[in-house]
Protein backbone atom coordinates (compact mmCIF):
# COMPACT_ATOMS: atom_id res chain seq x y z
CA UNK A 1 0.00 0.00 0.00
CA UNK A 2 1.17 3.48 -0.80
CA UNK A 3 1.71 5.88 2.12
CA UNK A 4 -0.02 9.24 1.80
CA UNK A 5 2.20 12.27 2.50
CA UNK A 6 0.56 15.43 3.90
CA UNK A 7 2.12 18.97 3.64
CA UNK A 8 1.30 22.67 3.58
CA UNK A 9 -0.35 24.32 0.70
CA UNK A 10 1.02 27.43 -0.96
CA UNK A 11 -1.79 29.53 0.47
CA UNK A 12 -1.01 28.34 3.97
CA UNK A 13 2.65 29.21 3.55
CA UNK A 14 1.78 32.69 2.29
CA UNK A 15 -0.47 33.28 5.29
CA UNK A 16 2.24 32.16 7.74
CA UNK A 17 4.86 34.36 6.05
CA UNK A 18 2.48 37.33 6.15
CA UNK A 19 1.81 36.82 9.85
CA UNK A 20 5.53 36.55 10.58
CA UNK A 21 6.11 39.71 8.56
CA UNK A 22 3.56 41.66 10.62
CA UNK A 23 5.06 40.36 13.87
CA UNK A 24 8.62 41.20 12.83
CA UNK A 25 7.54 44.67 11.64
CA UNK A 26 5.88 45.35 14.98
CA UNK A 27 8.92 44.10 16.86
CA UNK A 28 11.18 46.22 14.66
CA UNK A 29 9.16 49.38 15.38
CA UNK A 30 9.23 48.54 19.07
CA UNK A 31 13.00 47.99 18.98
CA UNK A 32 13.60 51.25 17.11
CA UNK A 33 11.43 53.10 19.62
CA UNK A 34 13.28 51.55 22.55
CA UNK A 35 16.63 52.35 20.97
CA UNK A 36 15.58 55.95 20.33
CA UNK A 37 14.31 56.31 23.88
CA UNK A 38 17.49 54.77 25.31
CA UNK A 39 19.64 57.16 23.27
CA UNK A 40 17.57 60.16 24.37
CA UNK A 41 17.67 59.14 28.03
CA UNK A 42 21.42 58.53 27.80
CA UNK A 43 21.96 62.07 26.49
CA UNK A 44 19.69 63.50 29.19
CA UNK A 45 21.65 61.63 31.87
CA UNK A 46 24.90 62.88 30.34
CA UNK A 47 23.60 66.45 30.46
CA UNK A 48 22.51 66.10 34.09
CA UNK A 49 25.91 64.73 35.11
CA UNK A 50 27.61 67.65 33.33
CA UNK A 51 25.30 70.03 35.14
CA UNK A 52 26.05 68.58 38.56
CA UNK A 53 29.83 68.71 38.06
CA UNK A 54 29.99 72.09 36.31
CA UNK A 55 27.58 73.87 38.63
CA UNK A 56 29.27 72.44 41.70
CA UNK A 57 32.52 74.04 40.54
CA UNK A 58 30.72 77.37 40.01
CA UNK A 59 29.04 77.11 43.43
CA UNK A 60 32.37 76.41 45.13
CA UNK A 61 34.02 79.38 43.39
CA UNK A 62 31.26 81.81 44.39
CA UNK A 63 31.52 80.60 47.97
CA UNK A 64 35.28 81.22 47.84
CA UNK A 65 35.05 84.73 46.35
CA UNK A 66 37.42 87.00 48.26
CA UNK A 67 39.47 84.21 49.83
CA UNK A 68 43.01 85.44 50.53
CA UNK A 69 42.53 88.82 48.82
CA UNK A 70 44.48 91.79 50.18
CA UNK A 71 42.25 94.58 51.45
CA UNK A 72 45.00 97.21 51.39
CA UNK A 73 47.56 97.75 48.64
CA UNK A 74 50.65 99.83 49.62
CA UNK A 75 51.12 103.08 47.74
CA UNK A 76 53.38 102.69 44.72
CA UNK A 77 52.47 99.01 44.21
CA UNK A 78 51.11 98.10 40.81
CA UNK A 79 49.51 94.99 39.35
CA UNK A 80 47.63 94.11 36.18
CA UNK A 81 44.80 91.73 35.34
CA UNK A 82 43.07 90.46 32.19
CA UNK A 83 43.94 91.53 28.65
CA UNK A 84 40.92 89.95 26.93
CA UNK A 85 38.72 92.68 25.39
CA UNK A 86 35.54 91.70 27.28
CA UNK A 87 37.36 90.91 30.53
CA UNK A 88 39.06 94.33 30.65
CA UNK A 89 35.88 95.94 31.98
CA UNK A 90 36.20 93.95 35.21
CA UNK A 91 39.85 94.82 35.99
CA UNK A 92 40.86 96.67 39.14
CA UNK A 93 43.72 99.15 39.04
CA UNK A 94 46.32 99.53 41.83
CA UNK A 95 46.53 101.00 44.35
CA UNK A 96 42.85 99.97 44.52
CA UNK A 97 42.53 96.49 46.05
CA UNK A 98 40.67 93.84 44.04
CA UNK A 99 36.89 93.46 44.22
CA UNK A 100 35.97 89.88 45.10
CA UNK A 101 33.06 89.38 42.71
CA UNK A 102 31.63 91.31 39.78
CA UNK A 103 29.07 90.63 37.07
CA UNK A 104 27.63 92.35 34.06
CA UNK A 105 26.19 91.54 30.63
CA UNK A 106 27.99 90.63 27.41
CA UNK A 107 27.00 91.84 23.94
CA UNK A 108 24.25 89.18 23.81
CA UNK A 109 22.84 90.22 27.22
CA UNK A 110 24.09 87.03 28.84
CA UNK A 111 25.71 87.34 32.26
CA UNK A 112 29.48 87.64 32.56
CA UNK A 113 30.67 86.68 36.05
CA UNK A 114 34.12 87.44 37.51
CA UNK A 115 35.41 85.92 40.74
CA UNK A 116 38.69 86.94 42.37
CA UNK A 117 40.34 84.86 45.09
CA UNK A 118 43.63 83.09 45.72
CA UNK A 119 42.18 79.63 45.04
CA UNK A 120 40.52 80.29 41.65
CA UNK A 121 43.31 78.72 39.57
CA UNK A 122 43.73 75.06 38.60
CA UNK A 123 46.94 74.27 40.48
CA UNK A 124 47.87 72.80 43.84
CA UNK A 125 49.84 75.81 45.03
CA UNK A 126 46.79 78.11 45.17
CA UNK A 127 45.03 75.80 47.64
CA UNK A 128 47.82 76.03 50.24
CA UNK A 129 48.68 78.56 52.93
CA UNK A 130 50.67 78.82 56.15
CA UNK A 131 51.91 81.20 58.86
CA UNK A 132 55.08 83.26 58.61
CA UNK A 133 56.81 83.73 61.97
CA UNK A 134 59.89 85.77 62.85
CA UNK A 135 61.73 85.66 66.15
CA UNK A 136 65.25 86.76 66.96
CA UNK A 137 66.04 87.22 63.28
CA UNK A 138 64.97 83.66 62.46
CA UNK A 139 62.17 83.13 59.95
CA UNK A 140 60.00 80.05 60.38
CA UNK A 141 56.79 78.79 58.80
CA UNK A 142 54.14 76.42 60.09
CA UNK A 143 54.28 72.92 58.62
CA UNK A 144 51.18 70.81 58.11
CA UNK A 145 50.39 67.11 58.21
CA UNK A 146 50.11 65.45 55.76
CA UNK A 147 53.15 66.91 54.03
CA UNK A 148 51.23 67.27 50.77
CA UNK A 149 49.50 70.30 52.29
CA UNK A 150 52.79 72.22 52.51
CA UNK A 151 53.96 74.77 49.96
CA UNK A 152 56.98 73.94 47.80
CA UNK A 153 60.09 76.14 47.85
CA UNK A 154 59.56 77.27 44.24
CA UNK A 155 55.86 78.13 44.62
CA UNK A 156 55.07 81.78 43.96
CA UNK A 157 53.41 83.26 47.06
CA UNK A 158 52.08 86.50 48.49
CA UNK A 159 52.33 87.56 52.14
CA UNK A 160 49.51 89.31 54.01
CA UNK A 161 49.91 91.40 57.15
CA UNK A 162 46.70 90.99 59.21
CA UNK A 163 46.83 94.54 60.59
CA UNK A 164 44.26 95.89 63.04
CA UNK A 165 42.64 99.20 62.03
CA UNK A 166 40.43 99.34 58.94
CA UNK A 167 43.04 101.31 57.01
CA UNK A 168 45.69 98.58 57.34
CA UNK A 169 43.61 95.40 57.54
CA UNK A 170 44.95 92.54 55.43
CA UNK A 171 47.73 94.61 53.86
CA UNK A 172 49.69 93.15 50.96
CA UNK A 173 53.33 92.96 52.06
CA UNK A 174 55.92 94.25 49.60
CA UNK A 175 59.71 94.08 49.84
CA UNK A 176 62.15 96.97 49.70
CA UNK A 177 62.02 96.99 45.89
CA UNK A 178 58.23 97.14 45.82
CA UNK A 179 57.78 93.53 44.76
CA UNK A 180 54.52 92.01 45.97
CA UNK A 181 55.37 88.32 45.51
CA UNK A 182 58.24 85.95 46.19
CA UNK A 183 58.91 82.22 46.30
CA UNK A 184 58.13 80.19 49.37
CA UNK A 185 61.81 79.36 49.69
CA UNK A 186 62.87 83.02 49.72
CA UNK A 187 60.88 84.99 52.31
CA UNK A 188 63.55 87.48 53.33
CA UNK A 189 62.09 90.98 53.26
CA UNK A 190 58.51 89.79 53.79
CA UNK A 191 58.61 88.97 57.51
CA UNK A 192 58.14 91.14 60.60
CA UNK A 193 59.46 90.63 64.13
CA UNK A 194 56.34 92.08 65.75
CA UNK A 195 53.55 90.14 64.04
CA UNK A 196 52.70 86.80 62.50
CA UNK A 197 51.82 86.98 58.83
CA UNK A 198 49.96 84.75 56.40
CA UNK A 199 51.47 83.19 53.29
CA UNK A 200 49.19 82.21 50.40
CA UNK A 201 50.33 80.10 47.47
CA UNK A 202 49.27 81.57 44.13
CA UNK A 203 51.06 79.79 41.28
CA UNK A 204 53.59 76.94 41.16
CA UNK A 205 56.05 78.47 38.71
CA UNK A 206 54.90 81.67 36.96
CA UNK A 207 55.89 85.17 38.09
CA UNK A 208 52.75 86.99 39.19
CA UNK A 209 51.14 89.96 37.46
CA UNK A 210 48.42 90.15 40.15
CA UNK A 211 48.43 89.18 43.85
CA UNK A 212 45.48 86.77 43.47
CA UNK A 213 43.87 84.50 40.90
CA UNK A 214 40.83 85.27 38.81
CA UNK A 215 38.15 83.14 37.10
CA UNK A 216 35.75 84.49 34.47
CA UNK A 217 32.49 82.62 33.81
CA UNK A 218 30.67 83.25 30.53
CA UNK A 219 28.75 81.55 27.70
CA UNK A 220 30.88 81.10 24.59
CA UNK A 221 29.31 80.50 21.18
CA UNK A 222 32.66 80.30 19.40
CA UNK A 223 34.12 77.18 21.04
CA UNK A 224 33.35 73.76 19.58
CA UNK A 225 30.25 72.21 21.14
CA UNK A 226 28.81 68.69 20.83
CA UNK A 227 26.71 67.91 17.77
CA UNK A 228 23.67 67.26 19.96
CA UNK A 229 23.46 70.94 20.94
CA UNK A 230 20.83 73.17 19.36
CA UNK A 231 22.15 75.68 16.80
CA UNK A 232 22.68 79.05 18.48
CA UNK A 233 23.53 77.62 21.90
CA UNK A 234 26.97 77.83 23.48
CA UNK A 235 29.13 76.38 26.23
CA UNK A 236 29.44 77.67 29.80
CA UNK A 237 33.15 78.34 30.29
CA UNK A 238 35.44 78.93 33.24
CA UNK A 239 38.49 80.88 32.09
CA UNK A 240 41.46 81.48 34.39
CA UNK A 241 43.39 84.69 33.81
CA UNK A 242 46.99 83.70 33.06
CA UNK A 243 49.49 85.00 35.61
CA UNK A 244 52.09 85.36 32.88
CA UNK A 245 50.30 87.46 30.27
CA UNK A 246 46.76 88.18 31.44
CA UNK A 247 45.20 86.10 28.68
CA UNK A 248 42.93 83.07 28.71
CA UNK A 249 45.15 80.89 26.49
CA UNK A 250 45.14 77.24 27.54
CA UNK A 251 43.18 77.83 30.73
CA UNK A 252 39.53 77.75 29.63
CA UNK A 253 37.48 74.87 31.00
CA UNK A 254 34.08 73.90 29.50
CA UNK A 255 31.55 73.23 32.26
CA UNK A 256 28.14 72.81 30.63
CA UNK A 257 27.16 72.30 26.97
CA UNK A 258 24.09 73.46 25.04
CA UNK A 259 23.61 76.69 27.06
CA UNK A 260 21.28 79.34 25.66
CA UNK A 261 21.43 81.93 28.43
CA UNK A 262 22.89 82.81 31.85
CA UNK A 263 21.72 85.49 34.27
CA UNK A 264 23.07 86.55 37.68
CA UNK A 265 21.01 88.14 40.45
CA UNK A 266 22.66 89.50 43.61
CA UNK A 267 21.05 90.12 47.00
CA UNK A 268 22.39 93.12 48.90
CA UNK A 269 22.14 94.59 52.38
CA UNK A 270 21.95 98.31 51.58
CA UNK A 271 19.81 99.81 54.32
CA UNK A 272 21.90 101.77 56.85
CA UNK A 273 22.69 100.64 59.50
CA UNK A 274 23.61 97.34 57.89
CA UNK A 275 21.91 94.42 59.64
CA UNK A 276 23.23 91.48 57.60
CA UNK A 277 19.88 90.91 55.89
CA UNK A 278 19.44 91.38 52.16
CA UNK A 279 16.74 93.91 51.33
CA UNK A 280 17.50 94.84 47.73
CA UNK A 281 18.18 92.90 44.56
CA UNK A 282 20.22 93.62 41.48
CA UNK A 283 20.58 92.10 38.03
CA UNK A 284 24.37 91.80 38.13
CA UNK A 285 26.90 93.38 40.46
CA UNK A 286 29.22 96.32 39.83
CA UNK A 287 29.65 97.91 43.26
CA UNK A 288 32.43 100.49 43.24
CA UNK A 289 34.76 99.31 46.00
CA UNK A 290 35.81 96.07 47.70
CA UNK A 291 34.61 97.02 51.18
CA UNK A 292 31.09 97.75 49.94
CA UNK A 293 31.00 94.31 48.35
CA UNK A 294 32.26 92.70 51.56
CA UNK A 295 29.69 94.56 53.65
CA UNK A 296 26.63 94.36 51.42
CA UNK A 297 26.76 91.24 49.25
CA UNK A 298 24.79 88.47 50.96
CA UNK A 299 23.71 86.08 48.22
CA UNK A 300 24.35 85.30 44.57
CA UNK A 301 21.83 83.49 42.37
CA UNK A 302 22.84 82.12 38.98
CA UNK A 303 20.26 80.99 36.41
CA UNK A 304 21.40 78.94 33.41
CA UNK A 305 19.11 77.96 30.52
CA UNK A 306 20.22 74.81 28.69
CA UNK A 307 18.60 71.82 27.06
CA UNK A 308 18.75 68.20 28.16
CA UNK A 309 19.75 65.49 25.71
CA UNK A 310 19.54 65.95 21.96
CA UNK A 311 16.89 66.99 19.45
CA UNK A 312 13.73 64.86 19.71
CA UNK A 313 11.31 65.16 16.78
CA UNK A 314 8.59 63.47 18.85
CA UNK A 315 8.80 66.17 21.55
CA UNK A 316 7.42 69.72 21.35
CA UNK A 317 8.49 72.45 23.76
CA UNK A 318 5.78 75.12 23.96
CA UNK A 319 7.09 77.74 26.41
CA UNK A 320 8.50 80.77 24.63
CA UNK A 321 9.73 83.15 25.90
CA UNK A 322 11.19 81.33 28.92
CA UNK A 323 12.00 83.13 32.18
CA UNK A 324 15.69 82.99 33.12
CA UNK A 325 15.91 84.59 36.55
CA UNK A 326 13.25 85.81 38.94
CA UNK A 327 11.48 88.36 36.76
CA UNK A 328 11.89 90.32 33.55
CA UNK A 329 14.05 92.83 35.45
CA UNK A 330 15.87 90.37 37.73
CA UNK A 331 16.93 88.23 34.79
CA UNK A 332 15.05 88.23 31.49
CA UNK A 333 12.38 86.55 29.41
CA UNK A 334 14.47 84.66 26.88
CA UNK A 335 12.94 84.42 23.40
CA UNK A 336 14.45 81.47 21.52
CA UNK A 337 13.67 82.70 18.02
CA UNK A 338 14.98 86.25 18.42
CA UNK A 339 18.14 84.96 20.09
CA UNK A 340 19.06 82.70 17.17
CA UNK A 341 18.09 79.30 18.63
CA UNK A 342 16.76 77.29 15.68
CA UNK A 343 14.49 74.23 16.00
CA UNK A 344 14.08 75.11 19.67
CA UNK A 345 10.68 73.38 19.83
CA UNK A 346 12.27 69.91 19.62
CA UNK A 347 14.56 70.25 22.67
CA UNK A 348 13.86 69.73 26.37
CA UNK A 349 14.79 73.05 27.97
CA UNK A 350 15.65 73.44 31.64
CA UNK A 351 16.68 76.36 33.88
CA UNK A 352 19.39 75.41 36.39
CA UNK A 353 19.22 77.57 39.54
CA UNK A 354 22.19 78.05 41.83
CA UNK A 355 21.76 79.91 45.15
CA UNK A 356 25.04 80.65 46.98
CA UNK A 357 26.06 82.67 50.02
CA UNK A 358 29.72 83.79 49.71
CA UNK A 359 31.50 82.86 52.93
CA UNK A 360 35.03 84.17 52.29
CA UNK A 361 34.39 87.90 51.83
CA UNK A 362 35.31 88.87 55.40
Amino acid sequence: MMKRENGFSLIELIIVVAILGFVLAAMSDMFVGLLRGFKQQSKITETNIEGVIGLEMLRRDIQSAGYGLPWTIPAGTSYSEATNATALAYNDVAPNPPRAILSGLDVNNRAYLVIKAINMARNDACTKWTHLLSSGGTITTTSWTPSGENLQSTDKVIVISPGTPATTSRTLVVNALGGFFTTFGSLVGFSSSDENRIIYGVDPDTDLIMPFNRADYYVSTTVTKPGRCAPGTGVLMKAIVDQGNGGFSGSSLPLLDCVADMQVVTYLDQIIPLDGIAETFSNGLSLPDPQTIRDQLKEVRVYILAHEGQRDMSYTHTTNPMLVGESATLGRNFDFATNGITNWQNYRWKVYTLVVRPNSLN
